[in-house]
């Protein structure tokens, strides 16, 4: 009896161990390194981006923790240590981190960190007008002004813009390792093509399906609508806490009804509840549309990527709209 009891002591200890490491494995890089470019990226995308780019000659670590949302993020002190002593910072830009200015211009002003804007010559949707009644125009401690007028900064949900962000990224690895730069080439030319077949499978595939009208949680899916003839309705603004008034929810009752919408996209990372209440008022469904702004623990665990959620998304699309 005390033989079998270690026995299970031991086997439990070894399955602990397991799962320890295999949850490790899981999760984005936390901590720099000595023997690799080291690069900070404000939020999943550009995360992942630039592990496909950089492969085994960066380490890449993610501001956003896995499961959480990165509209009201903020860094932490943990953050801003990595930021000032890594190689090469990629954020989105377009308003997205509200953050990013004064926490760039708290950095040491011999910092060497490289800045990759990654929006930057992406065309940008501006926000509803009634979104965007302020306009501000920043500079960085690098000497960059930007103007912080709102537009919908959701650009990297068009594969096309995606592309352009990659590039961005791979340009700035290669400038700051030359030794390498047939790798980074490489891993971004096989990228690129695997953005633009997802762009040729979205067109393709939604230009045929009979309907065009989506009903979202908020409004994050502009440039995926625009590139590709859709229409969205969104409960929220760009903001996912904000919050829709009744004359809001009367429109969105309407635009139900009319145009004969059986299911509500929701996010994984917000709250369903507002999507779950409407749609049950409205008769209707409720189905996962995913702004691809972060992996939920799960996700993360099945090794899901940027183009495994959008190939979701697509899936989910095609039942909504038939």
């Amino acid at each position: 009896m005390i033989f079998r009891n270690r026995q299970a002591v031991l086997l439990l200890g070894l399955l602990l161990m397991l799962s320890v490491f295999v949850s490790a494995c899981s999760k984005p890089q936390s901590a720099l390194v000595s023997d690799k470019v080291n690069v900070v990226a404000s939020f999943y995308p550009l995360y992942d981006f630039t592990q496909k780019i950089g492969g085994d000659h960066v380490n890449v670590i993610n501001l956003i923790p896995t499961g959480v949302e990165p509209h009201d993020w903020s860094p932490k002190s943990r953050d801003i240590q990595n930021l000032s002593k890594a190689q090469m910072f990629v954020y989105l830009g377009a308003g997205f981190e509200g953050w990013v200015h004064d926490t760039l211009n708290s950095l040491p002003k011999d910092s060497k960190l490289a800045v990759v804007e990654a929006s930057k010559d992406v065309p940008l949707l501006a926000a509803a007008e009634e979104e965007h009644n302020h306009q501000e125009e920043k500079t960085d401690a690098k000497g960059h002004s930007h103007d912080e007028s709102e537009y919908d900064p959701h650009v990297w949900l068009s594969p096309v813009n995606a592309k352009t962000m990659a590039k961005h990224i791979k340009d700035q690895l290669v400038a700051l390792d030359t030794a390498h730069q047939s790798d980074y080439e490489a891993n971004y030319a096989k990228l690129a093509g695997q953005l633009d077949q997802l762009d040729a499978k979205y067109k393709d595939t939604l230009s045929k399906l009979p309907k065009k009208q989506i009903v979202v949680t908020h409004q994050s899916f502009g440039y995926l609508a625009k590139a590709y003839g859709l229409t969205q309705m969104p409960i929220l603004g760009l903001s996912p806490d904000s919050e829709p008034t009744s004359k809001d929810l009367k429109e969105i009752n309407e635009f139900i009804r009319s145009n004969q919408i059986k299911y509500i996209f929701f996010e994984e990372l917000v709250s369903d509840r507002l999507a779950k209440t409407l749609a049950k008022d409205a008769q209707v469904e409720t189905l996962v549309l995913n702004p691809v702004e972060g992996l939920t623990d799960e996700q993360a665990k099945a090794g899901a990527d940027y183009l495994s959620l959008m190939e979701s998304n697509l899936n989910n699309l095609i039942k909504a709209l038939q």
